[in-house]
């Protein structure tokens, strides 16, 4: 099994689902700042040329909530996919609640901050995104009270990939006000399979490249 992956990016879902399932994979950087995501050997891979990519035998598959389903749901007796079909179905809720209504806010902040060229960025569509982002967020800090989990009484694969927006929310300073989502966060990222937070994946890009 092979992950494509870099650093900080949405990668970090998908390696942070097979370190707690404590799955073997082989880890290959693809660096986004190089362009290597553009390279026709990887284009082969992922037309979109987009990370993180997994490949399992004669699967590929792209989409970090898409990987992180697969994988979890590829090792069920690992419980982070509950065998009850009403509990699955609040872990699709809340997969979906995070890939819609919290990463999509946080993805115009990031076109409009620094990915798009200067004169295409629209400064009202950051204020906009903002304010969407804690609209939802006060929804899921209301959810989070009295609980540890997003779902159950137990980790699931949305709490993998809710923990990851949550952090790249708090680089945008989007958190404060949200005590309940900040003490999740931090639970999360304290548990032994937990990858380096996205500050420290930067770190480490700035310092290979400098």
């Amino acid at each position: 099994m092979k992950l494509y992956e870099f650093g900080p990016t949405r990668s970090i879902r998908a390696r942070w689902t097979l370190q707690e399932l404590g799955v073997d994979f082989e880890p290959v950087t693809v660096n986004l700042t190089a362009g290597e995501n553009r390279r026709p050997e990887f284009l082969e891979i992922n037309p979109a040329g987009k990370l993180p990519v997994l490949v399992d035998g004669d699967v590929v598959l792209t989409e970090s909530v898409a990987i992180a389903l697969y994988l979890a749901e590829k090792y069920p007796d690992r419980g982070l996919v509950p065998a009850d079909l009403k509990q699955r179905a609040q872990v699709n809720r809340w997969l979906l609640f995070t890939a819609t209504e919290l990463e999509q806010p946080l993805w115009r902040i990031a076109r409009h901050t620094f990915i798009y060229p200067e004169q295409q960025r629209l400064p009202g569509d950051v204020l906009l995104a903002r304010q969407e982002f804690k609209a939802m967020a006060a929804v899921l800090e209301e959810h989070m009270q009295g609980r540890r989990f997003v779902v159950g009484d137990r980790v699931t694969v949305a709490d993998l990939v809710l923990a990851y927006t949550l952090d790249w929310a708090n680089m945008e300073e989007l958190l404060d006000g949200f005590p309940q989502l900040e003490a999740y966060m931090e639970r999360m990222y304290a548990r032994p399979s937990a990858p380096p937070r996205i500050a420290v994946a930067l770190a480490s890009i700035r310092r290979a490249t400098s």
